[in-house]
């Protein structure tokens, strides 16, 4: 096995990055896996992680059906087995463009704790309410 050396010229600057070759890094360990694999499988500990889930709601509705919708988001999330840990109004906001031929969004963040399984379901029953616009549940940084 050897090393690979690679030259890129940037504005007359030669920058060498020196690269294992794959097969290297692949080697098997005696279980028909690679060794990449089998540290992968030792680092995943199955738990609760970090998400944030932003949710556009209607704007021409009132104030307790707006805070019903989050309430009942907030009962899925539990439902699943995640944890509520903190939602921001953003409040009433200018949408990029029309959506639903609305100009205007009631914007709210919920970040949670939960399994990897459970924003997928909270997407799943987001996404046939009706006074949702729009709605993203990202995984947050760590």
């Amino acid at each position: 096995m050897g090393i690979v050396y690679v030259i890129i010229r940037s504005r007359d600057t030669i920058y060498h990055f020196s690269l294992l070759l794959r097969r290297m890094r692949e080697r098997p360990t005696g279980r028909g896996r690679s060794s990449r694999e089998a540290v992968k499988d030792q680092k995943e500990v199955p738990g609760m992680s970090k998400y944030e889930l932003c949710v556009v709601l209607n704007a021409k509705i009132e104030d307790d059906e707006r805070a019903a919708v989050i309430e009942k988001i907030k009962k899925y999330i539990d439902r699943f087995g995640g944890a509520v840990t903190n939602v921001d109004e953003w409040g009433k906001k200018h949408l990029a463009y029309e959506v639903q031929k609305m100009r205007e969004g009631f914007y709210y963040f919920i970040q949670f704790d939960a399994e990897t399984t459970t924003p997928l379901e909270i997407e799943n029953r987001v996404r046939i309410m009706d006074n949702v616009l729009r709605y993203l549940c990202v995984k947050a940084e760590a």
